[in-house]
């Protein structure tokens, strides 16, 4: 939902240790109506299709290079490995591959009973505002004293253990109809094969700088003008490259930034979603809380080190993968 923190710790609440159950649920006893169409592809999730694809191909070639001395040395045919890596996307929606990540990459928790119960009333009712089939989706729990929530894989919804306990039950619908509306926006499961295609090619530039990084301290050690031709043969290695590749690899370092922006844009899609479903003034009440804490505890930091609070640098700025909090407020105005 946003970057985690933890924010002040209300008192705790009397009834059984769960927080106030005031959601207003309209489903409790009624008829579900799920619609047709349960995912889809949004405008963002589309956009980061696009700027993915760069990324992708620039892997597609690394692999089909590797192939290539494998079909040569090993006699593996060429086209075996590039076909390997594209069909594995498949396990992004493969239940025991999501269960792995959940487990040992996010660190989430399947809910214990008591945090079930509290949790799937919640779950059915926002599921059931969106005409979603909420059993579709695999409920986690993470061990966190921060807010925060995730969408991940094909079916995973996770909260954090706080947001679980501490948040009324609106509030903890607000959060997970965010979370719900990057599922149903294709959000999650777009940028997961983004990233996994891209591997690859992220892998080959990490040698690349690692190999230019220990030639150019070799070459250092003897002369300078060894270290001109070291650069010179960079150079000239840079622009074949580039000039082969019609300027792909430019195109890939403006990338990172685009995709930041794309990002920005389906956080605010998700609070778009959940403000749909009537959650908009429960969504907003969490966001405040969220930057008056962020705010506070910037102030804290910066008051310990002894500099004044200042404003993010541009380039974090254009890298966030998040709409700063008077932002995503002011575009729930029209849903209060």
């Amino acid at each position: 939902m946003a970057r985690p923190h933890s924010p002040q710790q209300p008192e705790p609440h009397d009834d059984d240790a769960s927080a106030p159950d005031d959601l207003d649920y309209r489903h409790r006893d009624g008829r579900l109506h799920f619609t047709a169409h349960q995912r889809g592809l949004d405008a963002t999730a589309l956009g980061r299709i696009i700027l993915y694809l760069p990324g992708t191909l620039m892997s597609l070639l690394v692999l089909l290079l590797i192939s290539g001395g494998l079909d040569a040395w090993v006699g593996i045919p060429f086209w075996i490995l590039p076909l390997v890596w594209l069909l594995s996307g498949a396990m992004v929606f493969h239940r025991p591959t999501e269960d792995f990540c959940a487990r040992y990459l996010l660190r989430l928790q399947r809910p214990m009973p008591e945090e079930y119960a509290r949790l799937a009333p919640v779950w059915r009712e926002v599921t059931a505002r969106a005409g979603v089939d909420g059993q579709a989706y695999e409920l986690w729990v993470e061990d966190s004293e921060d807010l925060n929530a995730y969408a991940a894989c094909g079916h995973i919804v996770g909260v954090t253990r706080f947001a679980l306990d501490r948040l009324p039950s609106s509030q903890l619908a607000a959060v997970l109809a965010h979370e719900l509306g990057h599922h149903a926006g294709g959000h999650v499961w777009v940028s997961l094969l983004g990233y996994w295609y891209a591997l690859p090619g992220r892998a080959a530039w990490y040698a690349i700088r690692l190999i230019a990084a220990y030639a150019w301290a070799f070459t250092s050690y003897f002369s300078w003008a060894a270290s001109a031709a070291l650069v010179l043969i960079i150079c000239i290695i840079s622009y074949t490259t580039v000039t082969r590749l019609y300027g792909l690899p430019l195109v890939l370092l403006v990338t990172p930034y685009l995709i930041a922006a794309v990002g920005r844009r389906a956080e605010l899609r998700a609070d778009q979603h959940a403000a749909a479903l009537g959650f908009a003034p429960m969504l907003a009440q969490v966001l405040q809380a969220m930057h008056a804490t962020e705010t506070e505890a910037k102030r804290q930091a910066m008051a310990a080190s002894g500099h004044k609070l200042v404003a993010p640098r541009l380039l974090n700025q254009l890298l966030s993968t998040h709409p700063d909090y008077p932002t995503r407020l002011h575009r729930l105005r029209p849903y209060l």
